[in-house]
């Protein structure tokens, strides 16, 4: 079973900056991606930064520039650097990881971090 712990959430002012890390109970090279997405209440989860295959990277429009995903695979994390933080980024942030089982796929998703970015 894939256990994903993320961390690093927290109040910040807006143009501050956060970094989230998630923690894989396994190998983050057996997933297919792995990245971040986020929530607000009322709306659908949305993404924000993830890796696809190999190290190449998806950005959300509105985060480009602005936040950088990053791996480190020796410790089985992927960290979000988030810069320029703003009132807009308010959400749930979750961690996303994306395994291939068999002939299927599976998604697994961590608890959930807040970021909260005040004006």
């Amino acid at each position: 079973q894939v256990q994903l712990v993320e961390s690093g959430g927290g109040l910040v002012q807006a143009g501050g900056s956060l970094r989230l890390s998630c923690a894989a109970s396994q190998s983050i090279r057996s997933f297919n991606t792995m990245g971040w997405y986020r929530q607000v209440p009322g709306k659908q989860r949305e993404l924000v930064a993830t890796f696809t295959s190999g190290s190449n990277t998806n950005y959300a429009d509105s985060v480009k520039g602005r936040f950088t995903i990053s791996r480190d695979n020796a410790k089985n994390t992927v960290s979000l650097q988030m810069n320029s933080l703003k009132p807009e980024d308010t959400a749930v942030y979750y961690c996303e990881a994306e395994k291939t089982l068999g002939w299927s796929t599976r998604a697994y998703w961590g608890q959930g971090t807040q970021v909260t970015v005040s004006s």
